[in-house]
């Protein structure tokens, strides 16, 4: 096989960039945006298009179940890099907006005074812009009025900054930027309008039919002599397709742009097209934690410094309660393991010492045992000793010289077992024959067993008697 077109060297280098690319995209703000409860079916639609608002860094096919809490869905954000919570609510009054940062908080809940969805905001436009690639990126965030106006007022502008990556001005791509997140505060109000537009930019300086020229549509010229008439007086053109520009929105481009004319060090128009959802929020409180802890703001409840300090005195005595709750388990589980301790090194005492006396009792002689089975190993030896004395001699041995082994008896077995008879070996130098079975036909052959007991394969039964002719 040939080699591949890559080198080692490329291959090393493309697999470096893969992995910094990767460790960039986990370190970018991620959010999940769901709605909760009975939220009604324009709410929900409200959620799906603010997961559009919040592509490509927001998990955008998230289902959740009625049965899922809150704490499944911090316990499932965790391994998932997931850094905030977007949560729409409705209840009988209103319609709410909760923003929590993860992991440790705080909650941000606004209240959804008006609202349009992106089908609303794109029917009222003559010509929208909208199309797959301006989701590719997320939109570039833009605050406004963020005053000095209160501390939550920093605090809401510092969670919005967190929702988005932030950028490099020197360093940052203009073609990635496609879409505009627009925040503005009014202090009178203390509402947030909440916008999102498409970005577009053109070139300016030239006439209407230049203009026409560049666009990816090329205009109809059939009625035309020449195309100086389309450059020089823009015949055939209405006054809607030229969009007016002036110096708020004309700017000299840094670097090249996508589209037709817009080159670097010249002037181009940005122009904005609304895309939805369009939202105006007003901030209702702020918490610790996530969904629940001590109340950092709130706009209409207003307390005394009397009623904070009684408030935090009766939750740092909570936490001391809670303290000591934990302290007690920690000695009570201590103490049961210290028990379980004990008890085994006691049980294994009492094994070891069970089993040293039955190893003790085991020579020593037992006072309750039958007559029968005293001095079973002399007589065993005395036995030995007689048969031995048969094979060399010869001949039986004297009642006097073995009388244990004389007096000995086998003991009897089980009732109805058949006990097997030992058939003594005659010696080579004698003429001694063995025994013949009692009960046998004198014509039948006996069978000689593993321990030379004498058995036929009538088992002991007698043979019949023959017929006589």
């Amino acid at each position: 096989m040939g080699q591949s077109g890559r080198s080692r060297h490329q291959k090393r280098a493309r697999a470096q960039a893969h992995l910094r690319n990767l460790e960039a995209y986990a370190a970018q703000p991620h959010s999940f945006v769901f709605a909760r409860g009975r939220a009604g079916r324009s709410v929900r639609q409200l959620s799906l298009d603010l997961r559009r608002v919040m592509e490509p860094l927001t998990a955008t096919r998230l289902q959740i179940r009625k049965k899922n809490s809150l704490k499944d869905c911090v316990a499932v954000a965790g391994p998932l890099g997931v850094t905030h919570f977007l949560i729409l609510s409705k209840t009988e009054t209103s319609v709410y907006f909760k923003l929590i940062r993860l992991p440790g908080g705080p909650t941000l809940t606004f209240r959804i005074n008006k609202y349009t969805l992106v089908r609303d905001v794109v029917s009222s436009l003559r010509r929208h812009r909208m199309h797959e690639q301006q989701f590719v990126h997320p939109p570039l965030l833009v605050l406004n009025s963020f005053g000095p106006h209160g501390m939550h007022v920093k605090l809401m502008a510092t969670m919005f900054q967190n929702l988005f990556p932030s950028i490099n001005v020197h360093k940052v791509n203009l073609n990635t930027i496609k879409r505009c997140l627009l925040i503005n505060y009014n202090p009178d109000s203390q509402e947030l309008d909440f916008r999102h537009y498409s970005i577009r930019v053109v070139p300016v300086g030239a006439s209407r039919g230049m203009k026409k020229l560049l666009q990816e549509k090329f205009p109809n010229m059939s009625r035309l002599q020449d195309v100086s008439e389309l450059l020089a007086t823009g015949a055939g053109l209405s006054e809607s397709e030229a969009e007016p520009d002036g110096e708020h929105n004309i700017t000299v481009l840094p670097q090249a742009v996508a589209g037709r004319g817009n080159m670097p060090a010249q002037q181009s128009a940005v122009r904005l097209t609304e895309i939805g959802p369009r939202m105006t929020l007003q901030l209702i409180k702020i918490q610790e934690g996530v969904g629940e802890g001590n109340v950092l703001f709130h706009s209409f409840v207003h307390k005394t410094e009397e009623e904070l300090q009684a408030i935090l005195a009766a939750k740092e005595e909570k936490l001391r309660l809670k303290a000591q709750r934990q302290d007690q388990q920690t000695q009570n589980v201590q103490r049961k393991r210290e028990q379980r301790a004990a008890h085994k090194k006691k049980s294994l005492a009492g094994m070891k010492r069970a089993q040293a006396e039955a190893e003790g009792d085991s020579d020593a002689e037992d006072p309750g045992a039958p007559a029968e089975a005293e001095g079973v190993g002399q007589q065993e030896e005395e036995e030995d000793e007689a048969e031995y004395f048969r094979q060399a001699v010869g001949e039986e041995p004297d009642e006097d010289m073995f009388p244990k082994a004389a007096k000995w008896k086998r003991p009897a077995g089980p009732p109805g077992k058949k006990r097997r008879v030992k058939e003594r070996k005659p010696d080579r130098g004698s003429d001694q024959r063995p025994p013949k079975a009692k009960g046998r036909h004198p014509g039948a052959q006996a069978k000689v067993g593993p321990r030379g007991a004498a058995r036929d394969h009538r088992r002991g039964r007698p043979w019949p008697p023959k017929r006589v002719a």
